[in-house]
């Protein structure tokens, strides 16, 4: 039976949860694992190539030592019959041993002259070499003197001789000289040479990799200080992440501590706007209390509730718009700020059509608030909503990037400006309180300026208040701080 197309992701998923066992869970034996394999391969590369080196400088010194061999058997002697008379005295002792594994041969046209260790082995024959060709070649296969098979090198030089030793091109006879050489003595060489290779290759792979160890331990030991404490911050014994750690994590524990100083925040400002409701409702509460003791008749009743109803329905609104901006706004996506202003505009523009107020745009293509929507929309509103109330007729906002740090996201300058009265510099302080506005007799509740200090506070931000230089009446620049 064909199973259905819906049982295919349980049967794959216990091969994907074999995957993911079978991977290391710890750093450290990642680096280690990454280590041990990238030495051990260094180590085995490393072995090969001196490996190599040594064969090759071995066998390029048999090369010279069997060269010089051959130049001691080029000066042999010829007889009338056209015999080889070789030295006397043989550069070597083994020549004269049979099997000893160093043997000489001289080859002629018609005739072949073996040295007397050449006595009982079977060497490979030789061929004749024009004058001064050298060939070197190996290892080439013999049977030894005992009939056991084994290799041999062979340096050949290519002479002619011409009666005086030299060849003077007349009446001379070619001939090439042979020197062998047994493996034997080269591959015990290359095994004595190995067997030290590798032993100390591997003394000094197990100290490197001890000393990798050490050294793994002691880089990550700033990575278990921070695990260290986290765990003391979450059980409570720290505020926070500590500034004693290398330069690598910083970032990870000023994001650490700006989360936790966020979190921290967004609770308090939680229970302060439950405490703020709850303080704000207590005064509608009582005076209707108030009126229902003191027997009130049903009219003045009526209207004395729906007044306190709707005052009660706008403290629980504000309540509400504040807890809505406590969100997490440190690792939001940058947002575009010209077209939340144009919005923004175009509603006050109809609200205040009767003045004509003309709202005029400065914004760097660049800028970008890194943080909540409804905190920008917050907080353009109220900083344009108060230039609208009381300019004249002309209202200018300017945005720029701040100074920035290297390695940090930009900082972010709001300017709004008017042409009204402006506020006195001995009023500015009053007029930041939360529910003073800077004229009775114009309408509003006086807690604008007191949210848009309240998002700047968010985000670490600061709200300057002085009188415009452009327009001549009241300046305010929101200064938001570089990210992480």
């Amino acid at each position: 039976m064909t199973p259905a197309p819906d049982d295919a992701p349980p049967a794959a998923a216990p091969r994907a949860r074999r995957l993911r066992i079978a991977q290391p869970r710890s750093l450290q034996s990642r680096q280690l694992w990454a280590a041990s394999l990238g030495l051990v391969a260094f180590l085995a590369l490393a072995g090969y190539a001196l490996d190599r080196a040594f064969q090759s400088t071995a066998q390029s010194g048999m090369r010279e030592r069997l060269h010089s061999y051959a130049l001691a058997y080029a000066n042999s002697d010829f007889a009338r019959d056209g015999s080889v008379i070789p030295p006397w005295d043989p550069p070597d002792p083994r020549f004269r041993r049979p099997g000893s594994g160093l043997y000489a041969q001289i080859v002629l046209e018609g005739s072949e002259w073996e040295s007397d260790s050449a006595q009982g082995p079977q060497l490979p024959a030789g061929t004749m070499l024009p004058p001064g060709q050298q060939t070197f070649e190996g290892p080439l296969p013999v049977t030894r003197i005992d009939g056991r098979q084994g290799e041999v090198y062979r340096y050949g030089y290519g002479l002619a001789w011409g009666g005086s030793g030299e060849a003077d091109g007349t009446g001379e006879i070619p001939y090439t000289v042979y020197i062998l050489e047994d493996t034997t003595a080269l591959g015990r060489q290359v095994a004595a040479f190995r067997a030290a290779l590798w032993r100390y290759l591997g003394g000094a792979g197990v100290v490197l990799l001890l000393l990798q160890m050490l050294v793994l331990r002691w880089s990550l030991r700033p990575l278990r200080d921070v695990i260290d404490e986290l765990k003391r911050v979450q059980a409570g014994a720290a505020a926070g992440m500590s500034e004693a750690h290398p330069r690598e994590l910083e970032p990870l524990t000023e994001s650490i501590n700006a989360f936790i100083q966020s979190e921290r925040e967004n609770l308090e400002r939680q229970r302060n706007t439950l405490a703020d409701l709850a303080h704000s409702l207590k005064t509608p509460l009582a005076v209707l209390r108030t009126r229902l003791d003191s027997g009130t008749g049903e009219a003045e009743l009526r209207e004395e509730v729906d007044a306190q109803l709707r005052r009660m329905n706008d403290l629980v609104s504000y309540q509400l718009a504040r807890a809505a901006r406590s969100g997490h706004q440190l690792f939001a996506a940058p947002i575009v700020i010209e077209p939340q202003a144009e919005q923004i505009v175009v509603g006050l523009e109809k609200v205040y059509a009767a003045k004509g107020v003309l709202c005029e745009f400065e914004i760097a293509p660049e800028a970008r608030f890194h943080g909540e929507t409804g905190d920008l929309q917050e907080l353009l509103g109220n900083l344009l909503e108060n230039a609208f109330k009381w300019a004249k007729s002309r209202v200018l906002l300017t945005v720029a990037e701040a100074a920035q740090v290297p390695g940090r996201r930009p900082g972010l300058v709001i300017v709004v400006e008017d042409d009204g009265p402006g506020i006195a510099d001995d009023r500015i302080g009053f007029v930041l309180q939360r529910g003073v506005r800077g004229d009775e007799r114009v309408q509003g509740h006086g807690i604008g300026l007191s949210i848009v200090q309240d998002i700047l506070k968010s985000y670490r931000g600061q709200l300057h208040v002085g009188r415009s230089q452009e327009l001549g009446g009241a300046r305010f620049e929101a200064v938001l701080p570089g990210g992480l």
